[in-house]
């Protein structure tokens, strides 16, 4: 019997080779996406100010924006600012929060939201650190004038500090050692003081210091008095080459104090021209000085005096102009 050929055409190829092979797998589904899963977790790095808040959020697929809601009750009412973050798995969050106040006991509690909703942990609390007390102090005005007033004024920070009893103290020239003056001081409810002096008439240091048990102390704050001093000039208006007499008077009295005359030779710029030291009188409330100057051109004439043993500062007298002419 005759064979007959059979001719497979590449159509029926393509079939056959479809017909027995393995169907594709389909493909995988994608998750659902659900609102974030949120975990508070531990705070850290305290300090009487600040602390590190931490938890962990999930964005359960999509895009989502977490914060930490904080306050001094559960009710919270703060929040920091928020973070993205995105994906399928659990992540760290951590936020700082910044500007709290010390010794004081915190609710918190992290917060995310997608797309899907808003989720909220758990409450939980930390304990900012206490504050040591502290002083910022200082004169206003540290120089001035003999007689004259001024205030040491200033703030005790830290934990305790509002309400809190200060007292004043005061080391005179030559300074052997502090006292308390006046009478104590409560603070304000941020903690600041003043306590005015009035009609001081010597260098004296001051400090503040808390009441009781284990006292804080202020740094020293100086105070610098200067002398009142009184120049008279015998004249104003001489011959080049005359001499002119300054004399005066310097309160409080201060045997020995140096005086020295000195002329303007330009705008600011003073030049020694005589010298003297003051001497005692028969009123006890001052001392007097007496030197004569040789006038060779018109000019500004003033007294300087420097007290040797720096119980009083240095001053200036109020300048004299002296005309010289030529007859």
């Amino acid at each position: 019997m005759p064979r007959t050929a059979i001719r497979v055409t590449p159509l029926a190829a393509t079939l056959a080779v479809a017909a027995i092979a393995p169907a594709a797998a389909p493909a995988a589904k994608a998750p659902a996406v659900t609102a974030p899963s949120v975990k508070t977790g531990l705070s850290g790095s305290l300090t009487p100010q600040s602390a590190t808040l931490t938890g962990t959020v999930d964005p359960n697929g999509a895009s989502t924006r977490y914060w930490f809601e904080y306050g001094t009750t559960s009710k919270l009412g703060k929040r920091t600012d928020t973070a993205t973050v995105g994906g399928t798995d659990p992540l760290a969050a951590t936020r700082g929060v910044t500007g709290l106040r010390s010794a004081t006991t915190y609710h918190y509690r992290l917060a995310a939201r997608n797309k899907k909703g808003t989720r909220r942990g758990a409450i939980r609390t930390f304990k900012t650190k206490v504050q040591p007390l502290g002083f910022s102090v200082a004169a206003n005005p540290a120089g001035f004038g003999f007689g004259d007033a001024t205030v040491i004024a200033g703030t005790l920070g830290g934990t305790g500090s509002t309400g809190r009893q200060v007292q004043l103290q005061a080391n005179p020239w030559p300074y052997a050692g502090y006292q308390d003056v006046g009478n104590v001081q409560l603070t304000s409810g941020e903690g600041a003081f003043a306590f005015p002096i009035l009609g001081q008439s010597i260098n004296t240091r001051y400090r503040v210091r808390t009441t009781g048990k284990d006292p804080v102390l202020s740094a020293e704050v100086q105070t610098a008095v200067a002398p009142a001093v009184n120049t008279v000039a015998s004249d104003r208006s001489v011959r080049r080459g005359t001499s002119v007499r300054f004399s005066g008077k310097l309160r409080p009295a201060k045997v020995g104090a140096t005086i020295y005359v000195e002329r303007e030779v330009r705008a600011g710029v003073w030049r020694r021209s005589a010298e003297t030291a003051t001497v005692a009188s028969e009123d006890q409330a001052y001392t007097r000085f007496s030197a004569r100057v040789k006038v060779n051109k018109t000019s500004r004439y003033r007294v300087r005096v420097v007290v040797a043993d720096q119980s009083l500062g240095i001053t200036e007298g109020t300048p004299i102009r002296i005309r010289a002419t030529r007859r």
